[in-house]
């Protein structure tokens, strides 16, 4: 485990130009089935996206991201499925002060309890996007996670 974060414990107020960008690509996304801003889209705090299970198991009953991004430059993708049994396979990227890893971190699949430092080669909205939206398509393509 890193070092924790000597930041302070703020996030600070949700980046509202940010997210209707990641809300504009995510929309084009062949993945995505819908999105929607909480609590409205003229203040949003929160981007949620809902997957199209179509590609997904039929044990899969539901698939959305959870995106939230601040003007301080932290962020979350909380990545989450729900499958016919009522259970959760989820996952989160993560960048926030906190007292358990480094400022850039990731909860492990499947519950997010496991916390591992994470390493991004850009924390640009965009380059974020497509690292989560990779593995989201790599989870798709990988049979023997589910």
């Amino acid at each position: 485990m890193g070092a924790p974060s000597d930041s302070p414990a703020s996030t600070g107020p949700p980046d509202r130009q940010t997210l209707r960008l990641l809300e504009r690509h995510l929309a084009a996304d062949a993945l995505v089935d819908d999105t929607s801003f909480d609590p409205n889209p003229h203040e949003p705090r929160l981007l949620r996206v809902q997957f199209d299970t179509a590609s997904y198991p039929a044990s899969t009953t539901a698939a959305r991201l959870d995106v939230r991004w601040f003007t301080t430059g932290e962020f979350s993708f909380q990545y989450v499925e729900t499958r016919s049994d009522d259970t959760r396979w989820e996952c989160r990227w993560d960048r926030h002060p906190n007292t358990h890893n480094t400022r850039v971190h990731f909860h492990q699949p499947p519950d997010s309890d496991e916390v591992t430092d994470l390493s991004l080669p850009s924390q640009h909205p965009l380059d974020v996007y497509s690292t989560v939206l990779d593995a989201v398509e790599q989870r798709l393509t990988d049979e023997s996670t589910y």
